[in-house]
């Protein structure tokens, strides 16, 4: 995943996705939140689509 154009890891799951974006302080809230968010650009998929 990338924010601001830096690139802050993978993420393999919404739960993964919700950490990441509360360790950078960019968002403090729950996975359901972060699943309905208009910040995030999904691609390849959405929040329910995740690849190993």
């Amino acid at each position: 995943m990338r924010a601001d154009g830096a690139v802050l890891g993978t993420a393999y799951s919404l739960q993964e996705l919700a950490f990441f974006l509360q360790n950078q302080g960019i968002m403090d809230q729950d996975e359901q939140s972060v699943r309905t968010c208009d910040l995030i650009e999904w691609r390849g998929g959405g929040p329910d689509v995740w690849e190993h």
